[in-house]
């Protein structure tokens, strides 16, 4: 029997009671959801369910999952199916990544306001990103792509920003043509690209104030105050906004790994858990200021749940959104579209592995779901209305 890996959910049980003693009356109800599913995911809490083989008949009783997407052993399952989906929609051109990243004075108020500050990201990105693309002193084209939304840092910090995945090209204006990028080394120059999204940002933020949409609690309570605001808006048009742009990159199975890479990522997954001793949890984390270099660090076990806490979304909040011609209500029909007017290019076919338990008596068939067994009845978690965690 293979010796069992340190999960989150082992801090989580170890040193729940701590962790609740200290911060219990502070989580959002979206917070206390996710401590408790990723605690009891596969366990008997969740209760069981029966599998069988599809090759030779060999039966197991298994714990069933939480499914929370924040959950560390839950997440994988999603993403394969996402990945599956997206497999079909990748143009036989070169792809760009870009990332957009708030100030640090942002995220405070982010934590306070989760959906307002989240959702004005994605609009001000999508928009420069858009029109920037259309300019035609540009691109001049009408592009597609999409963003996803990460809130944290390798160290676990509070970090909001968004990364993009962009097709190096567009459709012309009348959609007739397929327009290719001018420079094969870059996509949009990066310093007019950050001053358009900040203003947009700023816009829309100052925007959401106005109509009382943002709420202000403990050290930020005196931005509610509109003189306060407007100079905590001005401080922001003065700093330089961190725009990234990689060079284009090419070919199915690339672009398959990058969208695997950022699209359902977690704050932390199972795999970077390195030991759980004496109260302090040790995990791996790569370290860009130093070329990249996997260091170990720890932190105490509390501090490490509130840590992952910060990064858990508002019920039903998209964190993977598609715009331009990728937009959902036409894209597949633009997509064979823009197949069209490329040049014919043969497509190498893209596996993404089945999520599925290889059956441990014949090593040949697949485990599969055959009936489930009775799930206990677990109590309504209590709603706190003080809002998120300290981002201290």
């Amino acid at each position: 029997m293979s010796e069992h890996r340190l999960e989150v959910a082992d801090v989580f049980r170890q040193h729940g009671q701590e962790f609740l003693d200290r911060w219990g009356q502070v989580l959002s109800r979206q917070q206390l959801k996710a401590f408790r599913d990723i605690g009891a995911c596969r366990t008997a809490a969740l209760g069981t369910q029966v599998q069988q083989c599809d090759h030779c008949g060999h039966q197991e009783i298994a714990y069933r999952s939480c499914r929370n997407r924040h959950c560390p052993k839950c997440h994988s399952r999603t993403r394969d199916e996402w990945l599956r989906d997206r497999a079909a929609e990748i143009l036989p051109v070169p792809y760009c990544h870009v990332v957009f990243t708030l100030p640090h004075e942002l995220a405070p108020l982010a934590l306070q306001n989760p959906r307002v500050i989240y959702g004005i990201l994605f609009r001000a990105v999508a928009e420069s990103l858009a029109e920037m693309a259309a300019d035609p002193k540009r691109l001049g084209a009408r592009i597609g792509f999409l963003v996803v939304l990460h809130t944290w840092t390798q160290r676990l910090e509070h970090h909001p920003h968004a990364h993009c995945v962009v097709p190096a090209g567009g459709l012309s204006s009348d959609g007739q043509r397929w327009i290719s990028l001018r420079n094969e080394k870059f996509f949009l120059p990066v310093k007019p690209l950050s001053c358009l999204f900040r203003g947009k940002f700023l816009a829309y933020l100052q925007k959401a104030f106005v109509e009382d949409r943002l709420e202000f609690y403990g050290q930020l309570r005196d931005l509610a105050h509109p003189v306060r605001f407007s100079e905590f808006v001005a401080s922001l048009k003065e700093k330089e906004w961190v725009v990234y742009t990689k060079p284009p990159f090419g070919g199915p199975q690339q672009v398959l790994r990058y969208l695997a890479r950022y699209t359902h990522r977690i704050a932390v997954s199972n795999g970077r858990l390195i030991k759980l001793e004496d109260g302090r949890v040790h995990f791996s984390w790569r370290d860009s200021q130093d070329n990249n270099q996997i260091k170990e660090m720890s932190l105490d076990a509390v501090e490490f749940i509130r840590r992952f806490l910060l990064h858990v979304l508002p019920s039903g909040f998209v964190k993977i959104r598609h715009f331009g011609f990728l937009s959902n209500r036409n894209r597949k029909k633009i997509i064979q579209h823009c197949r069209e007017l490329l040049p014919p290019s043969p497509v190498a076919p893209m596996v993404i592995s089945p999520h599925q338990s290889l059956c441990p008596a014949c090593k040949v068939g697949y485990l599969r779901v055959i009936d489930w067994g009775r799930r206990p009845m677990a109590a309504t978690p209590p709603c706190h209305p003080v809002p998120a965690l300290d981002s201290s």
